[in-house]
C-alpha cells in the first residue's frame, strides 16, 4: 500500500483535532462504500486504502493514546466489512451514522 496522504504524514497530521481525524476518515469510509454500490471496485479499494492510511495516522498520534482501542477497533471493524468477512455483521447506513456524529463535533470544534 502506499502513502496516499503524504502531506498529512508528516505531522500535519497532529495538529487536527481527534473529531476532525475521525470525520476525515468518515469521508474517505463513505467514498469507499458509494463506489462500491457503484460497482466501482478500483475507486473503492483506493479510498478503502485511504480509510486504512488515516486510521493508522490517527493511532500514530500520541495525543489518541487514550482513544486508541476505539480507533483500532473501529479500524479492525471497517476493514472486516470491506475487505473481509463482515463477521461483525456491519452496515454502509451504520458507518454512515458513526462517522456522522465525528463530522458533527468536528464542525463544533472549528
Amino acid at each position: 500500500m502506499t502513502i496516499q496522504h503524504k502531506q498529512l504524514a508528516e505531522n500535519r497530521w497532529s495538529e487536527l483535532s481527534f473529531f476532525a481525524q475521525m470525520a476525515n476518515i468518515g469521508s474517505e469510509t463513505e467514498r469507499a462504500i458509494k463506489w462500491r454500490k457503484k460497482e466501482n471496485a478500483e475507486y473503492a479499494e483506493k479510498a478503502f486504502e485511504r480509510a486504512l492510511e488515516l486510521f493508522d495516522l490517527t493511532a500514530a498520534d500520541k495525543k489518541n493514546q487514550k482513544r486508541l482501542k476505539e480507533i483500532l477497533r473501529a479500524r479492525e471493524m471497517f476493514a472486516d466489512y470491506f475487505a473481509g468477512g463482515n463477521n461483525y455483521h456491519s452496515t454502509g447506513k451504520q458507518w454512515q451514522k458513526y462517522f456522522f456524529a465525528f463530522n458533527f463535533a468536528a464542525r463544533l470544534n472549528a
